[in-house]
């Protein structure tokens, strides 16, 4: 499965476009807006990485053992976040696909606790019949590949709106290093499109209008795309390089600075849903069935799900264990991958 065929893909509209969704207008949303009474409904704003997992795999499981109705719509984790801030969505659940995200701007505002449920890395997916794609099919140096593309050849999510865009800035700066490959972070940032909706990061490369794309694993696996492993220098996988990773960063176009870090995926339940007694259920059935994860590519170890703050007692038995506040601000996420 993760090495068959694949196609190349269409783009989905402006980053403007997108932008202009914030102020209201759902995007990539299941289901109808509206408020109904606490436990007939969970609402979920999420990572556009989780779309395909929590929409076809965990929403319609948990709905079948709870009863309770499952509503997604799906983003750039930056954009969950803003819209949050904003007012602009009030959903019962948050999920990112970066943690520190989360922790950093929805906590303690618009949340009191966190929790880690799952793990992934950055990989390259190709279309193999482009001349890019045949290439890294043939084992070229991908960097080699990449400085060889046309404009919008390559894709990666906006880094402004989405981590994993934010990730693949992380990923040609880190390579730079590794490789002594000079203005390579540039360079590229020049040459790639910057895809606003992460959900579709993969349909240009289903549609034949790109060649290759910056992705998680998880997200390749999916869309049964055949994709390149990258080292763990700069893989994002593996917490032992945490520190190296750290040593790249990005500011989004609002000031909020980003590292380098594992790729760890966190949830919370807003305080301003409608339902956080539904959001609870949700959070509790997320961490309770690693298998729904774990059979669309992604990690589940043995450290996680992990949560951090004030969580409310439904949860704890289905946690690793819970961390608190003191414990949070002296012990990394890598450091947590790593027990």
């Amino acid at each position: 499965m993760r090495r068959a065929d694949g196609t190349a893909g269409s783009p989905t509209g402006s980053r403007r476009a997108l932008l202009a969704t914030l102020a209201g207008t759902t995007l990539g949303v299941v289901g109808t807006a509206g408020c109904l009474a606490d436990g007939d409904r969970v609402r979920v704003l999420s990572a556009g990485s989780l779309a395909t997992v929590l929409e076809n795999g965990v929403g319609p499981a948990f709905r079948s053992e709870t009863g309770v109705e499952y509503e997604g719509e799906y983003h750039g984790s930056n954009a969950v976040v803003r819209m949050i801030r904003d007012g602009t969505k009030r959903p019962d659940v948050a999920i990112s696909a970066d943690i520190d995200l989360l922790r950093d701007r929805l906590r303690p505002e618009y949340a009191d606790w966190d929790l880690a449920f799952a793990a992934n890395e950055v990989v390259i997916a190709y279309a193999p019949e482009t001349t890019l794609g045949a290439r890294l099919a043939d084992g070229e140096p991908w960097y080699e590949v990449f400085t060889d593309a046309r404009p919008d050849e390559i894709a990666i999510s906006d880094p402004d709106l989405d981590p994993l865009g934010y990730r693949a800035v992380h990923l040609f700066d880190l390579a730079a290093r590794e490789h002594g490959l000079e203005g390579f972070r540039e360079a590229m940032l020049e040459r790639v499109y910057r895809e606003p909706d992460e959900a579709n990061l993969l349909a240009g490369l289903e549609a034949g209008n790109r060649a290759c794309a910056v992705a998680y694993e998880n997200m390749a696996v999916e869309h049964d795309l055949p994709y390149r492993r990258l080292p763990d220098a700069y893989n994002f996988g593996n917490p032992d390089y945490a520190d190296r990773y750290a040593e790249a960063s990005y500011t989004t176009d609002d000031d909020y600075t980003t590292r380098g870090s594992p790729v760890v995926y966190g949830a919370t339940v807003c305080d301003a849903g409608d339902a956080p007694a539904a959001g609870r259920e949700f959070v509790d059935f997320l961490a309770s069935n690693p298998s729904l994860l774990t059979d669309r590519g992604l990690r589940v170890g043995d450290a996680l799900p992990r949560a951090h703050g004030d969580v409310p007692a439904a949860l704890e038995d289905a946690t690793a264990r819970t961390v608190t506040e003191t414990e949070t601000e002296t012990t990394s996420e890598a450091e947590v991958l790593e027990a």
